[in-house]
């Protein structure tokens, strides 16, 4: 039987309970609820920004919306950079469960080894980029991993289409899409565009739930349409790779210009690299040698020598020369043909390539002449298109030359050129005496040039150089099936210190076709040969022939000859 309990007999249970502590606690709760109450309306009213800024700081984003970067196009609107859609796999380290059976797997498919993803994860722990711009299989079955944590952002990828024989004109952008070289560096802002961006609140798994403000949208890039000719690019970058490789040549460049609009038709170099797979690079492959490599110039300069004495009736074109001996001496200096050729008339002193003549020539002028003439023609100046690194060459001031340098100079020795610098200053041949600006992008008019000689005096010295290409010239390999030619072959020693090295020869031609009305000028070298042959009569002039044939039916030229080519068994070479 259960006894039952007397609460009011209990002495605590009938003791009276003072009034102050039950106002006590009245008041202690009052005072809570006023403390929240100012907690919240300091919250919501008077610290609201604040806390604003550090919610925003948390879970608002602002999402940047690239442009789509332009287009580089050829001159027939044929691609050769453009931007296709890539995906980059990013990733909130802190949200990433390390212990996911499937991690490995995500770093097999973006190609690491599990040291550096964790390696990666570990940088930041609220954001990291685990891969840039992978192929859209490799990141959708990212995707289906379905690590939480992990997650896509669309980009723009670039892409090259002509590859290597392209490479160093168009260049190529890093992972940020910012140009870095070539064209694609040259017109980064215009190729550029300007980006959007969204602003957005995001929630703790990274889900946009909402939109801050309206999105500013972006806008995309100008395409560039180049002077390039993708098909006389192609075709010149083979023969010359063909070149390089069959002399055994540490390199070699190309220059394909026209010479009527002025237009880089065509500008390659070997070795070169392909701008799509640009792991493992070296300074060697990506040397625009064309314009950032300079060469003493050698005999390819006595034309504009010859031209000077014509322009200051010094001689005729048929005004004889007297060569005898084949060696003259100056300052203790001897300066020596390959043979004696006695006397010879200023046409045959440029067939012969004779610096004996040359010399003989230029010693009856002031070197102020000649100073101002390699000036106009372009030499010692940086050639004025938008392509870094491009350089000036050295052409010292005139009143630090003494006689013996004068001489030298007189046959491309003593001063420096790039090979861009040389094909270019062959349009005052070309172009009836007016050196042609040069333009990299698509030109249909026909460019003013600065006027350097007489219409007379060079085309006098343009039949000269047609001659140096015909029997008993020193170029004779350089003529081509259906097309006259002209032009000059040069080969150089190459500078080692304060002196040339032994057995170390440059060589290059630079010439024109058709010679009636040239249409093309064209500018090869090819440095350091060393399979036996290095004059540039048999190295580079072969590369002018078949790159001028090529040029010329890709523009529509009418043939000018019938004629097969008529190379005799004894090749005159230039001396150095």
């Amino acid at each position: 039987m259960r006894r039952g309990i007397a609460y009011g007999s209990s002495p605590l249970l009938t003791s009276a309970t003072p009034v102050w502590r039950s106002r006590l606690i009245v008041a202690g709760f009052a005072l809570a609820f006023l403390g929240l109450a100012g907690r919240a309306a300091y919250v919501q009213v008077f610290g609201n920004e604040f806390y604003q800024r550090q919610g925003e700081v948390r879970f608002a984003r602002t999402l940047e919306l690239p442009a789509n970067r332009g287009r580089v196009l050829d001159r027939n609107g044929l691609i050769l950079a453009t931007s296709v859609v890539a995906q980059s796999v990013w990733a909130i380290p802190e949200d990433v469960d390390r212990s996911h059976p499937k991690l490995p797997e995500m770093a097999r498919l973006l190609g690491m080894s599990m040291t550096e993803l964790n390696r990666r994860l570990d940088a930041h722990p609220t954001f990291v980029w685990m891969r840039r711009q992978v192929d859209e299989p490799v990141a959708l079955q990212v995707r289906d991993l379905g690590i939480r944590g992990v997650y896509l952002r669309k980009e723009y990828k670039r892409q090259y289409p002509e590859g290597e024989a392209a490479a160093h004109v168009v260049g190529f952008t890093n992972v940020e899409d910012v140009g870095q070289e070539g064209i694609e560096l040259a017109f980064n802002e215009r190729l550029s565009g300007r980006p959007g961006s969204r602003r957005v609140i995001r929630d703790r798994l990274g889900r946009v739930i909402e939109d801050v403000r309206e999105a500013i949208p972006p806008v995309d890039g100008q395409d560039i349409q180049l002077s390039i000719d993708s098909k006389i690019q192609f075709f010149a970058y083979e023969r010359l790779r063909d070149a390089v490789r069959e002399h055994k040549a540490k390199g070699g460049s190309i220059v394909v210009l026209d010479a009527v609009t002025g237009e880089v038709l065509a500008l390659a170099n070997y070795p070169s690299y392909n701008p799509n797979l640009r792991r493992n690079l070296s300074g060697e492959q990506l040397r625009n040698r064309a314009l950032t490599d300079t060469f003493e110039p050698g005999s390819t300069v006595k034309p504009f020598i010859v031209a000077l004495a014509l322009e200051r009736g010094l001689v005729k074109p048929d005004t004889v020369v007297d060569t005898s001996a084949g060696r003259m001496t100056m300052g203790g200096f001897t300066i020596s043909d390959v043979k004696d050729y006695g006397p010879l008339t200023v046409n045959q002193v440029i067939q012969k390539s004779s610096n004996v003549g040359t010399v003989r020539l230029a010693m009856q002028m002031p070197a102020r002449d000649m100073w101002e003439t390699y000036v106009q023609a372009g030499f010692g100046q940086k050639p004025q298109v938008p392509f870094p690194g491009a350089v000036s060459g050295r052409l010292r001031a005139y009143k630090s030359w003494r006689p013996v340098e004068q001489a030298t100079m007189s046959y491309g020795y003593g001063l420096s050129t790039s090979l861009f610098q040389l094909a270019q200053a062959y349009t005052v041949f070309a172009r009836d005496g007016e050196l042609v600006p040069v333009t990299l992008l698509r030109s249909d008019e026909k460019a003013k040039g600065v006027p350097v000689f007489s219409e007379r005096h060079a085309l006098a010295v343009r039949r000269m150089l047609e001659m140096a290409t015909g029997p008993g010239g020193t170029a004779q390999r350089a003529q081509t099936v259906g097309y006259s030619v002209g032009g000059k072959t040069g080969t150089a020693r190459v500078q080692e210190g304060k002196g040339y090295a032994a057995r170390r020869y440059r060589s290059f031609f630079v010439g024109f076709a058709p010679v009636e009305s040239p249409r093309v000028v064209v500018a090869v070298m090819i440095d350091e040969p060393s399979n036996g042959h290095y004059f540039g009569g048999v190295v580079a002039a072969p590369v002018f022939s078949a790159t001028v044939q090529q040029t010329l039916r890709v523009l529509g030229v009418e043939p000018d000859m019938s004629v097969q080519p008529h190379i005799v068994a004894e090749v005159v070479e230039e001396p150095f």
